[in-house]
């Protein structure tokens, strides 16, 4: 996959959105730490009503709860920053929404939050889609709140055209 910081934000989703219309499929997101950045990257771009369904930011565990189905001993026992919850959560928006293809994020962002097991930057990231399997990722990211948010973002996109492109 490429390096997201040399990427820039509208050009992926432009991207993204050009692999999703070309194979006839709408795309839901399930942001945490990013807050809708990935949402808002999208629909930067005129059009993409057509293939962006809607973005859920479920910030607190409770929204991820009640807007996702995230099972609450899933965040008890692995926490928000894992990737059985971002699994749980790209299954979610996929359930609660009109897409074929769906993608979540949930991270620490920092500045503070970070623990040795989980530090600032670390961010997990799952993939669900009707005719894919689940798949997870937790990479680590530096910089501050805002690039690893960026970074973050264009990671998603990246690995959502990664796996449109596996598909076809």
């Amino acid at each position: 996959m490429v390096s997201p910081t040399h990427i820039n934000l509208t050009d992926i989703a432009t991207e993204l959105g050009e692999a999703l219309k070309t194979r006839g499929l709408m795309l839901a997101m399930a942001e945490s730490c990013t807050g809708g950045l990935v949402a808002e990257a999208i629909t930067r771009i005129a059009g993409s009503s057509a293939w962006f369904d809607r973005g859920f930011v479920t910030y607190s565990n409770a929204a991820k709860i009640d807007m996702l189905g995230v099972d609450s001993k899933t965040l008890e026992k692995f926490g928000a920053v894992s990737e059985q919850t971002a699994k749980e959560m790209a299954i979610g928006a996929l359930k609660n929404s009109a897409s074929q293809i769906t993608g979540s994020i949930t991270g620490i962002a920092g500045p503070d939050g970070g623990t040795l097991e989980k530090p600032v930057g670390m961010v997990c990231f799952a993939w669900a889609g009707l005719n894919l399997p689940v798949s997870a990722s937790t990479q680590i990211f530096s910089g501050n709140r805002e690039t690893i948010r960026q970074q973050a973002a264009i990671y998603m996109m990246a690995g959502l055209i990664e796996r449109l492109s596996s598909e076809a």
